[in-house]
Protein backbone atom coordinates (compact mmCIF):
# COMPACT_ATOMS: atom_id res chain seq x y z
CA UNK A 1 0.00 0.00 0.00
CA UNK A 2 1.27 3.26 -0.95
CA UNK A 3 2.19 5.92 2.02
CA UNK A 4 0.29 8.39 2.63
CA UNK A 5 1.45 12.08 1.54
CA UNK A 6 3.87 14.10 3.44
CA UNK A 7 4.94 10.36 5.38
CA UNK A 8 8.30 8.64 5.33
CA UNK A 9 9.12 6.75 1.96
CA UNK A 10 12.46 4.76 1.09
CA UNK A 11 12.55 7.51 -1.93
CA UNK A 12 12.08 10.51 -0.10
CA UNK A 13 15.20 9.32 2.06
CA UNK A 14 17.29 8.56 -1.17
CA UNK A 15 16.52 11.72 -2.81
CA UNK A 16 17.68 13.59 0.87
CA UNK A 17 21.02 11.55 0.86
CA UNK A 18 21.41 11.85 -2.57
CA UNK A 19 20.95 15.59 -2.34
CA UNK A 20 23.00 15.88 0.34
CA UNK A 21 26.14 13.70 -0.88
CA UNK A 22 26.01 16.00 -3.91
CA UNK A 23 25.82 19.36 -1.44
CA UNK A 24 29.20 17.69 0.37
CA UNK A 25 30.68 17.25 -2.97
CA UNK A 26 30.02 20.84 -4.54
CA UNK A 27 31.12 22.45 -0.96
CA UNK A 28 34.40 20.29 -1.74
CA UNK A 29 34.74 21.40 -5.35
CA UNK A 30 34.13 25.13 -4.14
CA UNK A 31 35.18 26.09 -1.17
CA UNK A 32 38.52 27.35 -1.95
CA UNK A 33 36.75 29.90 -4.53
CA UNK A 34 34.17 30.99 -1.38
CA UNK A 35 36.08 33.80 -0.09
CA UNK A 36 36.72 35.08 -3.75
CA UNK A 37 32.90 34.93 -4.82
CA UNK A 38 31.82 36.57 -1.55
CA UNK A 39 33.80 39.21 -2.34
CA UNK A 40 32.85 39.70 -5.96
CA UNK A 41 29.37 39.34 -4.91
CA UNK A 42 30.07 42.61 -2.59
CA UNK A 43 31.86 44.46 -4.81
CA UNK A 44 29.31 43.88 -7.41
CA UNK A 45 25.92 44.64 -5.53
CA UNK A 46 27.90 47.48 -4.13
CA UNK A 47 28.68 49.38 -7.53
CA UNK A 48 25.76 48.17 -9.66
CA UNK A 49 23.81 51.87 -9.51
CA UNK A 50 27.15 52.46 -11.96
CA UNK A 51 26.72 49.74 -13.68
CA UNK A 52 23.15 50.25 -14.77
CA UNK A 53 24.39 53.85 -15.83
CA UNK A 54 27.32 52.43 -17.86
CA UNK A 55 25.41 49.85 -19.38
CA UNK A 56 22.42 52.33 -20.44
CA UNK A 57 25.25 54.84 -21.61
CA UNK A 58 26.34 51.91 -23.67
CA UNK A 59 22.89 50.96 -25.54
CA UNK A 60 22.63 48.11 -22.79
CA UNK A 61 25.45 46.07 -24.43
CA UNK A 62 25.86 43.88 -21.21
CA UNK A 63 28.93 42.19 -21.80
CA UNK A 64 30.56 45.49 -23.25
CA UNK A 65 29.77 47.21 -19.60
CA UNK A 66 30.45 44.40 -17.90
CA UNK A 67 34.26 44.19 -18.82
CA UNK A 68 34.52 48.16 -18.57
CA UNK A 69 33.28 48.66 -15.83
CA UNK A 70 35.30 45.16 -13.87
CA UNK A 71 38.61 47.33 -15.65
CA UNK A 72 37.49 50.35 -13.62
CA UNK A 73 36.72 48.36 -10.41
CA UNK A 74 40.47 46.69 -11.03
CA UNK A 75 41.84 50.01 -11.64
CA UNK A 76 40.57 51.35 -8.60
CA UNK A 77 41.95 48.35 -6.15
CA UNK A 78 45.02 47.69 -7.66
CA UNK A 79 46.27 51.06 -8.40
CA UNK A 80 46.02 52.62 -4.82
CA UNK A 81 47.52 49.11 -3.30
CA UNK A 82 50.41 49.46 -5.84
CA UNK A 83 50.65 53.25 -4.65
CA UNK A 84 50.83 52.40 -0.88
CA UNK A 85 53.46 49.36 -1.36
CA UNK A 86 55.54 51.86 -2.97
CA UNK A 87 55.07 54.75 -0.44
CA UNK A 88 55.43 52.00 2.67
CA UNK A 89 58.63 50.48 0.94
CA UNK A 90 60.28 54.43 0.72
CA UNK A 91 58.75 55.59 4.12
CA UNK A 92 59.62 51.99 5.91
CA UNK A 93 63.91 52.60 4.56
CA UNK A 94 63.52 56.37 5.34
CA UNK A 95 62.49 55.50 9.09
CA UNK A 96 65.38 52.84 9.25
CA UNK A 97 67.89 55.51 8.53
CA UNK A 98 66.09 57.64 11.03
CA UNK A 99 66.56 55.09 13.64
CA UNK A 100 70.13 54.40 12.63
CA UNK A 101 70.99 58.30 12.58
CA UNK A 102 69.11 58.38 16.08
CA UNK A 103 71.03 55.72 17.93
CA UNK A 104 74.36 56.65 16.30
CA UNK A 105 74.23 60.17 18.35
CA UNK A 106 74.85 57.91 21.86
CA UNK A 107 72.79 57.59 24.58
CA UNK A 108 70.32 60.00 24.84
CA UNK A 109 67.29 60.05 28.10
CA UNK A 110 64.03 59.13 27.30
CA UNK A 111 61.50 61.63 28.47
CA UNK A 112 60.66 62.19 31.87
CA UNK A 113 56.86 61.77 31.32
CA UNK A 114 57.82 57.99 29.80
CA UNK A 115 60.63 57.37 32.37
CA UNK A 116 57.82 57.77 34.59
CA UNK A 117 55.92 54.73 33.93
CA UNK A 118 56.53 51.67 36.46
CA UNK A 119 58.72 49.28 35.10
CA UNK A 120 58.02 50.20 31.16
CA UNK A 121 59.74 53.67 31.65
CA UNK A 122 63.12 51.95 32.77
CA UNK A 123 62.90 48.81 30.55
CA UNK A 124 62.65 51.36 27.60
CA UNK A 125 65.73 53.55 29.01
CA UNK A 126 67.75 50.51 29.49
CA UNK A 127 67.24 48.81 25.97
CA UNK A 128 67.86 52.50 24.17
CA UNK A 129 71.00 52.59 25.87
CA UNK A 130 72.50 49.37 25.22
CA UNK A 131 71.73 49.77 21.38
CA UNK A 132 72.82 53.37 21.31
CA UNK A 133 76.29 51.61 22.64
CA UNK A 134 76.29 49.81 20.20
CA UNK A 135 74.36 50.30 16.37
CA UNK A 136 75.62 47.32 14.80
CA UNK A 137 73.81 45.31 17.22
CA UNK A 138 70.73 46.13 16.11
CA UNK A 139 71.59 45.23 12.46
CA UNK A 140 72.63 41.98 13.74
CA UNK A 141 69.92 41.18 15.68
CA UNK A 142 67.46 42.04 13.19
CA UNK A 143 69.67 39.88 10.68
CA UNK A 144 69.39 36.69 12.62
CA UNK A 145 65.83 37.36 12.78
CA UNK A 146 65.29 36.74 9.55
CA UNK A 147 67.44 33.63 8.96
CA UNK A 148 65.60 32.24 12.35
CA UNK A 149 62.19 32.53 10.33
CA UNK A 150 62.97 32.33 6.55
CA UNK A 151 60.43 29.97 6.65
CA UNK A 152 57.72 32.41 8.11
CA UNK A 153 59.13 35.21 5.67
CA UNK A 154 58.38 32.39 2.13
CA UNK A 155 54.65 31.41 4.03
CA UNK A 156 54.35 35.54 4.07
CA UNK A 157 55.52 35.74 0.44
CA UNK A 158 52.69 32.76 -0.48
CA UNK A 159 50.03 34.46 1.51
CA UNK A 160 51.12 37.47 -0.60
CA UNK A 161 50.52 35.08 -3.91
CA UNK A 162 47.43 33.45 -2.49
CA UNK A 163 45.76 36.94 -1.44
CA UNK A 164 46.71 38.10 -5.16
CA UNK A 165 45.48 35.03 -6.97
CA UNK A 166 41.74 35.45 -4.87
CA UNK A 167 41.54 39.11 -5.64
CA UNK A 168 42.14 38.10 -9.50
CA UNK A 169 39.19 35.11 -9.00
CA UNK A 170 37.47 37.62 -7.55
CA UNK A 171 37.35 40.38 -10.28
CA UNK A 172 36.70 37.64 -12.74
CA UNK A 173 33.80 36.78 -11.11
CA UNK A 174 32.62 40.26 -11.00
CA UNK A 175 32.51 40.29 -14.67
CA UNK A 176 29.96 37.61 -15.06
CA UNK A 177 28.07 38.72 -12.05
CA UNK A 178 27.34 42.07 -13.65
CA UNK A 179 26.73 40.81 -17.17
CA UNK A 180 24.24 37.73 -15.60
CA UNK A 181 23.71 39.19 -11.99
CA UNK A 182 19.65 39.56 -12.66
CA UNK A 183 19.53 36.48 -14.25
CA UNK A 184 20.99 34.79 -11.08
CA UNK A 185 19.12 36.96 -9.08
CA UNK A 186 15.85 36.18 -10.33
CA UNK A 187 16.89 32.18 -9.94
CA UNK A 188 17.96 32.49 -6.67
CA UNK A 189 14.66 34.46 -5.96
CA UNK A 190 12.73 31.41 -7.56
CA UNK A 191 14.46 28.46 -5.89
CA UNK A 192 14.38 30.35 -2.29
CA UNK A 193 10.62 30.81 -2.70
CA UNK A 194 10.00 27.48 -3.23
CA UNK A 195 10.96 26.83 0.61
CA UNK A 196 10.31 29.95 2.41
CA UNK A 197 7.67 31.86 0.49
CA UNK A 198 7.04 35.05 -0.02
CA UNK A 199 9.15 35.92 2.68
CA UNK A 200 12.08 35.55 0.99
CA UNK A 201 11.50 38.82 -0.63
CA UNK A 202 11.94 40.10 3.35
CA UNK A 203 15.35 38.26 3.55
CA UNK A 204 16.96 39.57 0.45
CA UNK A 205 16.12 43.15 1.46
CA UNK A 206 17.48 42.59 4.61
CA UNK A 207 21.02 41.02 3.09
CA UNK A 208 20.58 44.13 0.46
CA UNK A 209 20.57 46.88 2.77
CA UNK A 210 23.34 45.27 5.55
CA UNK A 211 25.70 45.04 2.38
CA UNK A 212 25.40 48.53 0.90
CA UNK A 213 25.29 49.83 4.59
CA UNK A 214 28.73 47.66 5.53
CA UNK A 215 30.40 48.97 2.32
CA UNK A 216 29.09 52.88 2.87
CA UNK A 217 30.31 52.35 6.94
CA UNK A 218 33.62 50.79 6.11
CA UNK A 219 34.70 53.88 3.11
CA UNK A 220 32.86 56.50 5.59
CA UNK A 221 34.67 55.16 8.85
CA UNK A 222 38.08 55.00 6.40
CA UNK A 223 37.97 58.77 5.67
CA UNK A 224 36.65 60.15 8.72
CA UNK A 225 39.78 58.47 10.18
CA UNK A 226 42.37 59.33 7.82
CA UNK A 227 41.05 63.31 7.77
CA UNK A 228 41.36 63.00 11.72
CA UNK A 229 44.58 61.37 11.97
CA UNK A 230 45.56 64.06 9.50
CA UNK A 231 44.81 66.44 11.70
CA UNK A 232 46.71 65.20 14.40
CA UNK A 233 49.41 65.16 12.31
CA UNK A 234 49.50 68.40 11.17
CA UNK A 235 48.67 70.06 14.56
CA UNK A 236 52.01 67.75 15.87
CA UNK A 237 54.34 69.20 12.90
CA UNK A 238 54.98 66.19 11.36
CA UNK A 239 56.45 65.64 8.01
CA UNK A 240 54.22 65.29 5.34
CA UNK A 241 50.78 64.96 7.54
CA UNK A 242 48.45 64.71 3.81
CA UNK A 243 50.57 61.66 2.81
CA UNK A 244 50.11 59.99 6.35
CA UNK A 245 46.53 60.87 6.00
CA UNK A 246 46.13 59.04 2.74
CA UNK A 247 48.23 56.00 4.00
CA UNK A 248 46.12 56.07 7.52
CA UNK A 249 42.92 55.82 5.29
CA UNK A 250 43.62 53.12 3.35
CA UNK A 251 45.05 51.07 6.35
CA UNK A 252 41.64 51.90 8.02
CA UNK A 253 40.10 49.69 5.86
CA UNK A 254 41.73 46.95 7.87
CA UNK A 255 40.32 46.61 11.52
CA UNK A 256 41.73 47.95 13.72
CA UNK A 257 44.93 48.96 11.74
CA UNK A 258 45.31 52.83 12.14
CA UNK A 259 47.31 52.49 15.70
CA UNK A 260 50.23 51.19 13.79
CA UNK A 261 50.46 54.41 12.13
CA UNK A 262 49.74 57.20 14.29
CA UNK A 263 51.14 54.80 17.23
CA UNK A 264 54.27 54.76 15.38
CA UNK A 265 54.68 58.27 14.68
CA UNK A 266 53.41 59.40 18.35
CA UNK A 267 56.24 57.13 19.86
CA UNK A 268 58.66 58.31 17.57
CA UNK A 269 58.01 61.90 18.59
CA UNK A 270 58.61 60.78 22.24
CA UNK A 271 61.49 59.65 21.15
CA UNK A 272 63.34 62.91 19.59
CA UNK A 273 62.11 64.52 22.18
CA UNK A 274 58.99 66.30 21.16
CA UNK A 275 57.18 65.18 24.15
CA UNK A 276 54.68 67.12 23.56
CA UNK A 277 53.42 66.55 20.31
CA UNK A 278 53.86 62.90 21.04
CA UNK A 279 51.69 62.57 23.92
CA UNK A 280 49.07 64.62 22.41
CA UNK A 281 48.93 62.82 19.23
CA UNK A 282 48.90 59.80 20.84
CA UNK A 283 46.01 60.57 23.29
CA UNK A 284 44.26 62.14 20.25
CA UNK A 285 44.93 58.94 18.56
CA UNK A 286 43.31 56.88 21.30
CA UNK A 287 40.26 58.70 22.27
CA UNK A 288 39.26 60.17 18.49
CA UNK A 289 40.95 58.13 15.99
CA UNK A 290 40.34 54.81 17.09
CA UNK A 291 36.78 55.27 18.34
CA UNK A 292 35.63 56.50 15.04
CA UNK A 293 35.89 52.74 14.05
CA UNK A 294 34.19 51.62 17.07
CA UNK A 295 30.91 54.61 16.52
CA UNK A 296 31.14 55.28 12.75
CA UNK A 297 30.50 52.01 11.30
CA UNK A 298 28.21 50.53 13.75
CA UNK A 299 25.74 53.58 13.24
CA UNK A 300 25.44 53.39 10.00
CA UNK A 301 24.78 50.01 9.65
CA UNK A 302 22.57 50.25 12.50
CA UNK A 303 20.61 53.27 11.11
CA UNK A 304 20.08 51.26 8.16
CA UNK A 305 19.33 48.05 8.59
CA UNK A 306 17.32 49.10 11.90
CA UNK A 307 19.56 46.38 14.14
CA UNK A 308 20.53 47.59 17.34
CA UNK A 309 23.71 49.25 18.09
CA UNK A 310 25.18 46.47 19.47
CA UNK A 311 24.14 43.50 17.73
CA UNK A 312 25.78 45.15 14.56
CA UNK A 313 29.30 46.15 16.66
CA UNK A 314 29.08 41.55 17.83
CA UNK A 315 28.35 41.35 13.91
CA UNK A 316 31.19 43.02 12.31
CA UNK A 317 33.79 41.85 15.46
CA UNK A 318 32.66 38.19 15.14
CA UNK A 319 32.87 38.43 11.48
CA UNK A 320 36.10 38.78 11.50
CA UNK A 321 37.13 36.53 14.19
CA UNK A 322 35.07 33.84 12.33
CA UNK A 323 35.56 34.38 8.38
CA UNK A 324 38.50 37.41 8.13
CA UNK A 325 38.47 39.97 6.71
CA UNK A 326 35.57 39.30 4.63
CA UNK A 327 33.80 38.64 7.47
CA UNK A 328 32.88 42.43 7.80
CA UNK A 329 29.81 41.99 5.76
CA UNK A 330 28.92 38.22 6.05
CA UNK A 331 28.85 39.11 10.21
CA UNK A 332 26.41 41.73 9.81
CA UNK A 333 24.75 40.16 6.74
CA UNK A 334 23.81 37.05 8.91
CA UNK A 335 22.75 38.96 11.85
CA UNK A 336 19.89 40.87 9.93
CA UNK A 337 18.76 38.01 8.00
CA UNK A 338 18.24 36.52 12.06
CA UNK A 339 16.69 39.36 13.30
CA UNK A 340 14.31 39.46 9.82
CA UNK A 341 12.97 36.09 11.15
CA UNK A 342 12.63 37.09 14.69
CA UNK A 343 11.01 40.21 13.75
CA UNK A 344 8.57 38.05 11.37
CA UNK A 345 8.21 35.44 14.24
CA UNK A 346 7.07 38.10 16.40
CA UNK A 347 4.17 39.37 14.43
CA UNK A 348 3.00 36.15 13.94
CA UNK A 349 3.03 35.26 17.32
CA UNK A 350 1.23 38.68 17.61
CA UNK A 351 -1.20 37.53 15.23
CA UNK A 352 -2.05 34.64 16.53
Amino acid sequence: MDNPTGSFSPRRLILALLLGGLLVMAYSVLHLFLVPIAWAAIMAYATWPLYVHLRRALGGRATLSAAMMTLLLSLAIVLPLLWLLSVLRTELGSAYSAVAAYLARGPRPLPDVVIAIPWLGDWLQDNLNQLAANPEALREQIGGWIEQRTGEVLDLLGGVGRNAARLGLALLTVLFLYRDGEKLLAQIRHVLGRFVGQRVEGYLAAVGATTRAVVYGLVLTAIAQGALAGLGYWVAGVHSPMLLAVMTAMIALIPFGTPFVWGSIGVWLLLTGKTAAGIGLLIWGIVVVSWVDNLIRPLVISSATQIPFLLVMFGVLGGVAAFGLVGLFIGPVVLAVMMAVWREWLGQQKGA
